[in-house]
């Protein structure tokens, strides 16, 4: 499991260094059916993730954001597949706040067991396998666990503020508010920096998927309002809201 883990660490890196490389430039944006941002650098670190799993593991069938999604009648056949935003946080990337992930995670019967989170502008990767989180950074690999505060810090998306988590911040009580891009936010709870991520807009699963996974190695759970936890082996592709804690 270790090498696997390894192995698509090494992927996120390459997916990175490529993402980098475009990141100083001005590039061009073009919008996607559903309106979202999508770059060169999207595309670019995509083909390298999916060109490098299919070598890994042939197998095990990919979903990525920036790739045809294959219908459900064949997805509810799958017992695991890898589920990829190649650039997780296009908004920050091309407002160069460095808040910018590349997210992979191998799910097995709807979890998401294996992933990492990388931060090519920050120099920094999460690493997780379902028991064990880690972060690496350049002073080297350390392991990360949740961290209760008395005063929570609470972290909110940068680009999609709501109504919703004001309701959500009032019935909390005191707490600090913290804005961070992309699937930072699973991150910041992991490593005990935040103690709260309450998600209430939309999202996707491979938006998800890769912190999910970072932020229960660690030790927190992520559940839907009803306080069931999010899963990955249902037909729609659309997230409900949920909170990590």
């Amino acid at each position: 499991m270790t090498t696997l883990l390894d192995a698509i660490y090494a992927i996120a890196l390459d997916a990175g260094k490529s993402i980098m490389t475009h990141y100083h430039s001005n590039i061009a944006i073009e919008n996607k059916h559903d309106n979202s941002p999508v770059t060169i650098a999207d595309l670019a670190a995509n083909e390298i993730i999916i060109s490098q799993l299919q070598q890994l593991t042939p197998d095990i069938p990919i979903i990525s954001e920036e790739s045809p999604q294959t219908d459900w009648q064949q997805r509810q056949h799958w017992s695991s597949f890898w589920l990829v935003d190649p650039l997780d946080g296009t908004k920050e990337f091309i407002n160069k706040n460095g808040e910018f992930t590349v997210n992979i995670a191998l799910i097995e019967n709807g979890k998401p067991i294996l992933a990492v989170v990388y931060a090519p502008a920050l120099n920094k990767a999460w690493l997780g396998d379902g028991k064990t989180a880690w972060v690496v950074t350049k002073a080297g690999k350390e392991v990360i666990r949740l961290l209760p505060s008395t005063i929570p810090t609470v972290v909110g998306s940068r680009s999609h503020p709501s109504v919703e988590l004001e309701a959500y911040l009032r019935q909390l009580g005191e707490h600090k508010l913290v804005a961070v891009g992309s699937s930072l936010k699973f991150c910041l709870v992991a490593e005990g920096r935040a103690q709260y991520y309450p998600r209430l807009g939309p999202t996707m699963m491979w938006d998800t998927a890769a912190g999910q996974c970072i932020a229960e190695s660690a030790g927190a759970t992520v559940n839907d309002l009803d306080g069931l936890p999010l899963r990955y082996d249902r037909e729609t592709l659309l997230n409900p809201a949920f909170v990590v804690s």
